[in-house]
């Protein structure tokens, strides 16, 4: 009898990507001789830890209580003693980790036999900034903007629109009191996320980099319309006192009704393009656009509100399509929340290290398990299983037990009849199973 059964669905995710052997080939330079482990199982079986529920590396333990799911673990000091070495390679490890992330993903996308995650052709990089509370002193640990203690990391996520979830694609680690506007690290997030696309993604315009009202400053958007031949933007800004002027001035005729998600007109909420002196000193072909919704009952209006209207505006470069539209798909980056709350719950939830470079192989490997995660529903479930966030997958896949049975030189998993998602397990193994191996 074994616990945890259900977690075979990620082991053989791991084979059937071939992750397993990008991060050995990629970690082969820390391998040391007469090495039993290799550095890169065990940064592997970290990784399954925590898309299991872990949250620090002791975690691991959960791992080698079976062996038969999921084969020799190392120990603790092993663990730990790794992680160390990681953290004094600095960017060498982090860089090689994420070059294998980006080889693996490619074929990923390849085996689901999707154009992109978005049915439109086009990738979508959401950029947004999670805090992470520390109850301990850690190396850069600071007090945040919400009065609370830790660090502020900034996160890149890939939107998979409505029909799946999302995979991270960039984490930078900062100290608690990092500001949410600092251009420098939005650029650094946004070259680490596009780093992790396959090629064909990155021209032609067939990546979208969204971000919130954090994002709207001069540094950002020149950089990214420097690249506006094969990258789209759609960023948040503030509502200053030249964008509020100029909302006030827009005639009754220019202001269009927004739309919904299912294309009916949303009551109560409009939207205009703003010309004129309000785009002096923002780059060439950045369009402005702003939207004014009643506010719900009992909600109090802002400084920047005008005429009992809710406001907010972003800017992007995308031509050729309605600004209802425009301004929907700016909308739908709220689904980013979803990814933190994701995040929060496989390894986000604290930084378990002490020092910065060790947090920073951390996260690495907290992406690594939100991979797992995304990519497993993506290959292997349909219908609404695709959708079910961690938590859920962990209660009714990953908990599952089972009897290992060998008949026959093979080796047979059987699950319990009575499990209510029995069904769905056998039958994503099934798919997994007539996925190709890796070459």
């Amino acid at each position: 009898m074994v616990s945890q059964a259900g977690g075979v669905l990620l082991v053989e995710t791991v084979r059937k990507t071939g992750l397993d052997q990008a991060i050995s080939a990629a970690l082969a330079p820390w391998r040391r001789p007469r090495a039993v482990h290799d550095p890169g199982k065990v940064v592997l079986d970290l990784a399954l830890a925590v898309a299991m529920g872990g949250d620090c590396l002791a975690d691991v333990g959960m791992l080698r209580a079976e062996p038969a799911v999921f084969g020799p673990v190392a120990s603790d000091p092993t663990v730990s003693r790794l992680i160390d070495t990681l953290a004094a390679s600095g960017d060498t490890a982090l860089r090689a980790i994420r070059t294998a992330r980006a080889e693996v993903r490619d074929r990923v996308w390849r085996l689901a036999d999707r154009k992109a995650p978005d049915a439109d052709g086009t990738v979508t990089i959401d950029l947004d900034g999670v805090l992470v509370i520390a109850h301990s002193d850690k190396q850069d640990a600071a007090p945040t903007w919400k009065r609370t203690y830790g660090h502020h990391p900034l996160m890149g996520f890939v939107d998979h629109g409505p029909g799946g979830t999302g995979e991270p694609v960039a984490a930078l680690l900062r100290p608690g009191n990092a500001g949410s506007n600092t251009a420098f690290d939005h650029i650094t997030a946004a070259r680490l996320a596009l780093a992790q696309l396959p090629k064909k993604y990155r021209r032609g315009r067939q990546s979208l980099i969204r971000t919130d009202s954090g994002g709207g400053t001069h540094e950002l958007v020149a950089w990214l319309a420097q690249r506006g031949r094969w990258l789209s933007y759609s960023v948040g800004m503030v509502i200053t006192d030249a964008i509020h002027s100029r909302v006030l001035k827009v005639p009754a005729s220019a202001w269009t009704p927004a739309v919904e998600p299912d294309g009916e007109i949303r009551d109560g909420a409009w939207v205009a393009e703003l010309t004129g002196d309000v785009l002096t000193g923002w780059p060439k072909g950045m369009r402005l656009i702003v939207r004014k919704e009643r506010p719900h009952p009992g909600a109090q209006l802002r400084l920047t509100d005008a005429d009992g209207m809710r406001l907010t505006c972003f800017a992007t470069n995308t031509i050729a399509r309605p600004i209802a539209d425009l301004e929907l798909r700016h909308r739908l980056r709220a689904r980013a929340e979803d990814r933190i709350r994701a995040a929060r719950a496989t390894g986000l939830r604290n930084l378990p290290l002490h020092h910065t470079a060790q947090n920073w192989v951390w996260l690495e490997i907290v992406q690594i398990a939100l991979d797992l995660l995304s990519w497993m529903p993506m290959l292997a479930l349909t219908g609404k299983a695709r959708l079910w966030e961690p938590r859920r997958l962990r209660l009714c896949l990953f908990t599952a037990a089972g009897q290992f049975v060998t008949t026959g030189r093979r080796r047979i998993l059987r699950l319990a009849r009575h499990w209510p998602w029995t069904s769905h397990i056998t039958a994503a193994i099934d798919r997994l199973a007539q996925l190709p191996n890796p070459g």
